[in-house]
């Protein structure tokens, strides 16, 4: 049964929902100055918001675009600060009828899920099951057809003024991922498959929900149609565990035709059946059934930013509290594996 949503696109721009969405936009951004411009004049930005939302005049603008190189190469682009407030004012009213229609074992950027909870139920179901196929997908986020992403949205989707909206903010990223996707034809491609309307900028709240609005069909294929009742997916990663490695064989097979009606490909290569005893790399973690480690380059990586903050930042207090937090977060995360010698020694050379 498909889940739709009741709002309209008045119920995106009243006072409330857009005080809403600002508080969550500026959630953590508040001392930067494109969040703190914003609040200067707070009152007068929201009201041109709602006037431009109910009026039918409101335009995106540009977005800003930088590469992150950890964990892996990746193009981020950033929407003005306005247009934030604008993403969170359309998800909070959109997202809860979507939300009742996903799986429960889809674990990225979702209330009350995570990547800490998906550690725990992957290695809870490599305890139970002696084999898992791990594949992810190549180019996930430049490869996301408009076209499919828009059927997905109108099914639960009634009301205009809402489609618009989504086809305006789909439209402010053309082109923003096209020097990121390398082209790939699927059976039955013609001459014109190449223009179509692809990618969704990494970066957006809008793209973080889609993509999970966009993967949620394949989500239910694989554990409805093809049956594996141990399935989860973290973004564009997902894990099938089982008892028959035959099985899970057939069902990568299977994976591969559903997600070409998608036009998602995955790293075939990557992607093969194995004994979960041989270790799972997941999410910053190799997984066992017996214990978590964390991988070696994550380690390495954040040594070697922190021996940048030490050499730039102790000397000033300011600086020390920034070195403080880093730590701080960085030990909230790796704690969830088996690192008690690491963190030791990694506490240890920043008191020295």
């Amino acid at each position: 049964m498909v889940a739709h949503v009741t709002g309209t696109l008045a119920d995106v721009c009243t006072w409330e929902n857009l005080y809403l969405a600002w508080r969550k936009a500026a959630r953590g951004k508040r001392r930067g100055r494109a969040a703190a411009g914003f609040e200067y004049r707070l009152e007068d930005h929201l009201l041109q918001l709602h006037e431009e939302l109910a009026g039918g005049a409101y335009r995106p603008g540009p977005y800003q675009s930088f590469t992150i190189h950890e964990p892996k190469r990746r193009l981020i682009s950033a929407a003005p600060f306005r247009d934030r407030v604008v993403h969170h004012a359309l998800c909070n009213v959109i997202e809860p009828a979507f939300e009742r229609s996903f799986i429960h074992h889809s674990y990225a950027n979702r209330v009350g899920k995570g990547t800490h909870r998906a550690l725990d139920q992957c290695q809870a179901w490599a305890r139970r099951h002696p084999y898992v196929l791990q594949c992810d997908i190549r180019q996930f986020f430049p490869s996301i057809d408009h076209a499919l992403l828009r059927c997905t949205l109108h099914r639960h989707i009634q009301d205009g003024g809402i489609r618009r909206l989504i086809d305006l903010i789909l439209a402010s990223g053309r082109g923003v991922l096209s020097e990121e996707y390398e082209m790939v034809y699927f059976a039955d491609d013609d001459l014109f498959a190449a223009n179509r309307e692809r990618g969704l900028p990494i970066g957006n709240l809008t793209s973080q929900f889609w993509a999970n609005c966009y993967l949620n069909p394949f989500d239910h294929f694989v554990t409805r149609e093809l049956g594996c009742t141990a399935y989860l997916r973290y973004v564009d990663d997902f894990l099938l565990f089982g008892d028959n490695k035959a099985q899970l064989w057939q069902w990568r097979s299977q994976i591969l035709e559903r997600l070409a009606v998608l036009r998602l490909t995955i790293h075939e290569n990557a992607a093969a059946v194995k004994p979960v005893t041989h270790g799972i790399p997941f999410l910053g973690f190799v997984v066992y059934p017996t214990h978590r480690l964390l991988k070696r380059r994550k380690g390495i990586a954040y040594q070697r930013r922190l021996r940048g903050l030490l050499a730039e930042d102790r000397r000033t207090a300011a600086g020390r509290a920034a070195i403080g937090r880093s730590l701080r977060g960085w030990i909230n995360h790796v704690r969830y594996g088996d690192t008690w010698g690491l963190r030791r020694a990694v506490v240890k050379a920043v008191r020295l």
